[in-house]
């Protein structure tokens, strides 16, 4: 039977015309393989074969691994104390082995063998050439379509081939067998049989990787993609910076005639891009981000991470765009919430946080509407702003005096610990499990109580949009927690899987 091994590893190695050490090391991994079976438990099996008789031993091993780090594989390592009772020199990393017996090859058949020894050859050889060609550090897919694979096309570069899932193409876009493509890299997954490189043509990835090809002052250093937002096959945004005052950003992007903008918006088949300058500001970048819009005033809130946007009448349309396209791509590109708003919602929405305010100042501080108003005047919007605000702040306003500061302070300062207590005692019928998320604080569980939120599954079976209103956080913030009370949910469907 050993002669009729050696016979297979050199039948092996004239046909698929590779090294007879490959074709070797391929038999040892199916006979390690085969000799795993036979063991409960996920231990380490090493095979030893000899190439000029085609004797072999099998071994079994255990990973010698520092004594602290205890272990984590109980069934392939040993903690260095151990091991060194059998090896009094042996250092962490090598390994103990012990003979056991071989499997004969008659167990798992000549034929069977040679099927698992081809598959590992077709597995060296799909790793090597997937291994070249990622080592030429190309982003951009370059190929021809082979075929369909259940509505996702088998891109093929010379003999690598990529997966374009339906869902990353650009809608509308249609290929055939032998049509040219170019696409992202967005990963590589050893899983995915054939097609082993995950590909996308909507993702705003490849508009950057585009433009880098286009204009060589990006790939230079000069200048900077900062941000991109894409609705694929209609509109785009990106965000430049120069780092070269010489250099025109979004001149420089657009190219002379629009040839450098004209060659991307062609190969995304005729998606628009609109090139926008970052900035540090967020409120000029916004303003930039909603262009072609004139906004007229812009009203910043830092803690709910959101503007209010005011244009006139005529530029309204434009702001928002076809579908809220316009408003919607300037929000993702510049990660702010965008609200537009005409000249009539801003007087009208100014003048109810004006109103929602007095009523603040006068029941909580106990002052009258002049006070109020003069706060108001002032920039105070809270009660922590009255609160904490430095003294010598507030001792700049007109006609307050320092003990009129210090009580204010000190009324405001009761107020909030006041409803501080009221929250935490309206949060007593909240779970432990949620008021432990990580991201909640206790106004925010406060205001879950006070719609009907009071378990992890609550939260988490809230929309986005739900939570946003009663919340008032971002979309993205919503998210970020809707996923974490989610989290618990795919933990236990892993376990039951198991």
């Amino acid at each position: 039977m050993n002669r009729e091994m050696l016979m297979l590893v050199d039948a092996i190695s004239r046909e698929k015309n590779v090294e007879l050490d490959v074709v070797f090391g391929a038999v040892e991994a199916a006979l390690a393989q085969a000799t795993k079976k036979l063991y409960p438990g996920e231990v380490d099996i090493r095979v030893a074969l000899d190439r000029d008789s085609g004797n072999y031993e099998t071994f079994r091993r255990w990973h010698v691994v520092p004594d602290e780090a205890g272990l984590q594989l109980p069934d392939q390592e040993i903690l260095l104390f151990e091991a060194k009772e059998q090896i009094s020199d042996i250092e962490v990393d090598e390994y103990i082995e012990e003979t056991i017996e071989s499997v004969p090859i008659g167990r798992i058949g000549a034929m069977a063998a040679k099927q698992v020894i081809l598959q590992k050859i077709r597995d060296a050889e799909r790793e090597m050439l997937l291994n070249d060609f990622m080592s030429r550090g190309d982003k951009i897919f370059v190929g021809t379509v082979k075929r369909l694979d259940k509505g996702d096309l088998i891109v093929e570069s010379g003999r690598v081939e990529g997966r374009l899932r339906r869902n990353e193409m650009i809608p509308k876009e249609n290929f055939r067998t032998g049509d040219r493509v170019r696409a992202m890299i967005m990963e590589v997954d050893l899983t995915l049989r054939g097609a082993p490189i995950v590909l996308s043509r909507s993702a705003p990835e490849f508009m950057k990787e585009l433009f880098r090809n286009e204009v060589p002052e990006i790939e230079q250093g000069l200048l900077e993609i900062k941000s991109c937002a894409r609705d694929p096959g209609s509109r785009a945004k990106i965000a430049v910076l120069s780092h070269d005052k010489r250099i025109d950003p979004i001149g420089t992007c657009v190219g002379v005639r629009g040839t450098r903008v004209n060659a991307v918006t062609t190969e995304l088949a005729g998606e628009r891009v609109d090139i926008v300058l970052w900035s540090e500001d967020p409120a000029q970048f916004v303003i930039g981000a909603l262009a072609p819009a004139n906004v007229s005033s812009i009203v910043v809130d830092e803690e709910r991470h959101a503007m209010d946007v005011v244009v006139d009448e005529e530029n309204l349309a434009i702001a928002i765009g076809r579908g809220g396209q316009n408003v919607r791509l300037a929000a993702e590109l510049t990660g702010w919430k965008i609200n537009i708003l005409d000249a009539a919602e801003s007087a009208e929405k100014q003048a109810s946080e004006v109103d929602e305010s007095r009523r603040l100042f006068m029941e909580k501080l106990d002052v009258d509407e002049e006070i109020a108003d003069l706060l108001i005047a002032e920039g105070f919007t809270s009660l922590e702003q009255v609160a904490y605000v430095p003294l010598e702040e507030m001792l700049e306003i007109e006609s307050f005096d320092e003990d009129t500061v210090s009580e204010l302070r000190a009324r405001a300062k009761d107020a909030l610990l006041t409803m501080e207590i009221a929250i935490e005692e309206n949060a007593g019928g909240v779970a432990l499990e949620l008021r432990d998320l990580q991201g909640l604080n206790t106004e925010l569980i406060g205001k879950l109580a006070d719609n009907g939120v009071h378990v992890l599954d609550d939260l988490a079976d809230l929309a986005v949009d739900e939570l946003t209103e009663i919340t008032g956080l971002s979309d993205e913030e919503a998210k970020s927690l809707i996923m974490k009370a989610r989290e618990h949910w795919f933990a236990d469907d892993a376990s039951s899987k198991e």
